[in-house]
């Protein structure tokens, strides 16, 4: 099986459920509390992982109860973790507000992540050893970019979610493979207000694109032409939160799975995987945290089944 690395960021979060947002200056009563291991990096890890695939997570922890636990986590969902750094900064947390509608407002607090700035001997060959390179932007942009050169030399597929939107250097998203924005994001990095036209912005020079947008489905786009427009699964939102963590994990999983490494993706490859990841991604909100909301690969397959069942 081809295996997916993931250079990115792992927190515990620190959830809140309350009613809406308080105001500035106001004090509110949360409805309910929970810590649930997150980050970006980590929540597409375990999604992958659960979803089928074989995972290996590059990032730091700190040498806290925070950080024992998350190490815990990966070894329990079966990611390699060897190559997964102790920093003597804490381990990164995430404030997350979860309000009754389900949206949520998250502050992270990077800690050990911020001290990821530059790869090891031994975390450049797990990457020139994969088969895909997994990156978001919750890393110092000074290793993302040591990691795309490792990969690009060794012809590994490399994928990017540009979250949180920071400072990229000039060039940086034309040398990725595979851009996988919000719409917010996808908007800020182009200018352009229509996800499509931000989609074929972000795939121009033989890139892939898929701008996500949330409850009306995802755009995808390669080498600056918009593919389609890949609908939703409707359901009854809980907690959105890793919504679109779950999504890019679980298209890394199917392209994993199906991908033969050195040919190239055709339009077909990719529409497929957006499917399955969709339906990966709908069934992360009807439940609550981050990854503890995140479906295996027997519930994605069985919603799928259904559905070719019906037409």
């Amino acid at each position: 099986m081809n295996t997916i690395a993931v250079l990115g960021s792992a927190n515990m979060d620190l959830v809140v459920r309350q009613a809406r947002l308080p105001l500035p200056g106001e004090t509110i009563f949360g409805a309910g509390f929970s810590t649930v291991p997150g980050g970006k990096g980590l929540n597409q890890a375990v999604a992958a992982a659960r979803l089928g695939a074989d995972v290996t997570f590059l990032g730091a922890v700190g040498a806290d109860a925070y950080g024992a636990e998350l190490r815990t986590l990966l070894t329990t969902e079966g990611i390699r973790s060897t190559e997964l750094a102790t920093a003597d900064a804490p381990t990164g947390t995430a404030h997350i507000s979860v309000v009754d509608s389900g949206e949520n407002s998250i502050v992270v607090v990077s800690g050990a992540n911020a001290s990821v700035t530059t790869l090891s001997v031994e975390q450049r060959a797990v990457v020139a050893d994969a088969a895909f390179l997994v990156m978001q932007c919750e890393l110092p942009t000074r290793a993302l970019a040591e990691g795309i050169a490792v990969a690009r030399a060794a012809g590994v597929f490399t994928v990017l979610t540009p979250a949180p939107v920071v400072p990229l250097p000039a060039g940086f998203l034309a040398s990725v493979d595979l851009v996988i924005p919000n719409q917010i994001e996808a908007a800020e990095l182009t200018g352009e207000s229509d996800p499509i036209r931000a989609a074929e912005t972000l795939s121009a020079g033989q890139t892939w694109a898929i701008v996500t947008l949330g409850a009306e489905g995802s755009v995808v786009a390669y080498d600056g032409e918009a593919l389609g427009l890949a609908p939703a699964r409707p359901v009854t939102a809980v907690d959105t939160t890793a919504a679109g963590d779950t999504f890019v994990g679980a298209l890394m999983a199917h392209l994993a799975v199906n991908f033969v490494r050195g040919t190239a993706l055709t339009p077909d490859d990719m529409i497929e995987a957006v499917r399955f990841a969709t339906v990966a991604s709908s069934v992360s909100v009807t439940r609550t945290g981050a990854t503890s909301s995140m479906p295996t690969r027997a519930e994605v397959d069985a919603i799928l089944a259904q559905s070719l069942r019906h037409g």
